[in-house]
């Protein structure tokens, strides 16, 4: 069952799935579509528009702007900002104040399985891959492989992490995951998960 804290503005052009619960504060916007058993923090923002599949996570005061697009089991932490404006500006350069019909948003899109860290920031349009993490405080700026883990302002790729999140240790030519023993071997610039027998 849905649940909807009273503070919330949750938009009657919103589609909310079954067992997803808002919390305080929270604002979904309308055309906003949002699957099955997510979790919207207090004062967490969905643009309109915005996709999110099921079993996703929006920690307190993220930012999801449109036309954003998230995955299944996606998790957002706290603060992160998923931005939509590549030349932002409040103005046209003859100083009148731009609308709506002024500029064309851009997305991010967060494919299944990824966490973006506390504070991080994804500034679009950019594509976080499967099960990538982005530390906290990031700033993204390229898009990141899947099973990728990167840091930094901007963000840069400092190793790879398994679906644990746990970060992947060698072991001859395949990464192991410490805590699932998951394997997985490189492909060129990117990860794959390897054939068990």
């Amino acid at each position: 069952m849905t649940s909807v804290e009273p503070s919330a503005d949750v938009s009657e052009r919103a589609s909310i799935g079954a067992g997803t619960r808002i919390w305080h504060l929270a604002h979904i916007r309308e055309d906003a579509s949002l699957g099955e058993n997510c979790t919207i923090g207090r004062g967490a923002y969905v643009g309109p528009g915005v996709h999110i599949g099921s079993n996703c996570k929006l920690q307190n005061y993220s930012l999801v702007y449109e036309p954003a697009r998230l995955g299944e089991g996606v998790f957002i932490g706290p603060a992160a900002v998923l931005t939509n404006d590549t030349y932002p500006r409040a103005v046209s350069p003859d100083g009148v104040l731009k609308s709506a019909d002024d500029w064309t948003p851009v997305g991010v899109t967060i494919e299944d399985g990824a966490a973006i860290g506390a504070r991080a920031v994804c500034v679009a349009p950019i594509t976080i891959g499967k099960w990538a993490t982005v530390a906290a405080g990031a700033v993204v700026v390229k898009d990141v492989p899947a099973f990728a883990l990167v840091a930094g302002v901007p963000a840069r790729q400092i190793g790879w992490v398994g679906k644990s999140g746990h970060r992947l240790h060698p072991d001859g030519d395949e990464l192991v995951c410490p805590e699932t023993g998951e394997r997985y071997i490189k492909d060129g610039d990117t990860l794959k998960e390897a054939r068990q027998a």
